[in-house]
């Protein structure tokens, strides 16, 4: 069991659970987490949004009974954690465009920061529904941040001066990106998301389609290149 640092309101819909816990997570990867007993049956799994050696954050949306009981958290609180699993963004050098749908912006905050911490050029694209957030901290990790609310981001990037994207978020809008790169220099990764059970590729339950057969999003992902998952 680990202890809750403090948890932050940032909006009706998001909050930041920051936990004591000595790791050595990598960007893109997550754990599972649950602060309750019986019920719900399964943990959530979580992206890490932050981290250092000895603490995490979590960047979470109320959706569900799970994440309702994980916003009632408090400071000392204890939290069952475990981790971490899947795959991680990789060690790339080059301009870079960040590319989040609502929660998806949380495996993409971390990866910004050591991307930018090591000299490569970051631009963040974030759009969500409800009301703005983070545009203070992602402004901190990259060079440039466009952030928008209640509309799409479909037209407003210019693949051709990346080499890379990293991308998480809705499922459309991460294939409308496939096809949009496919025809340019820039390597794409996405940060794929489904239900999970165990969060180590025992039950299947987050089994998915790709180019190359069925794969586990909590095994051989959750990072996949485009190319592998939509080619």
């Amino acid at each position: 069991m680990a202890k809750v640092i403090e948890n932050i309101k940032i909006n009706d819909q998001y909050y930041l659970i920051k936990i004591r816990q000595k790791n050595k997570a990598k960007a893109g990867q997550f754990y599972m987490l649950r602060s309750w007993d019986m019920y719900p049956v399964l943990s959530r799994p979580i992206s890490v949004y932050d981290r250092d050696d000895e603490s995490l954050s979590f960047l979470c949306k109320l959706k569900g009974r799970g994440t309702e009981l994980l916003n009632k958290l408090k400071a000392n609180d204890e939290i069952d954690l475990e981790g971490p699993y899947g795959s991680s963004f990789p060690n790339i050098k080059g301009k870079i465009a960040m590319i989040g749908g609502g929660i998806g912006i949380a495996p993409l905050y971390y990866a910004a920061k050591l991307n930018k911490k090591i000299g490569n050029e970051v631009d963040i694209y974030f759009s969500l529904r409800g009301s703005e957030i983070l545009r203070d901290e992602l402004e901190s990790v990259s060079d440039n941040l466009l952030l928008k609310v209640n509309e799409r981001l479909t037209g407003k990037i210019d693949f051709n001066k990346y080499d890379y994207i990293f991308i998480c978020g809705p499922e459309k809008m991460m294939e409308d990106a496939y096809k949009d790169t496919r025809n340019t220099k820039a390597k794409l990764y996405i940060s794929a998301e489904n239900r999970m059970g165990c969060g180590m590729g025992i039950c299947y339950v987050c089994t998915c389609k790709t180019k190359n057969g069925n794969k586990l999003v909590c095994k051989d992902g959750p990072i996949f290149k485009g190319e592998d998952f939509y080619g």
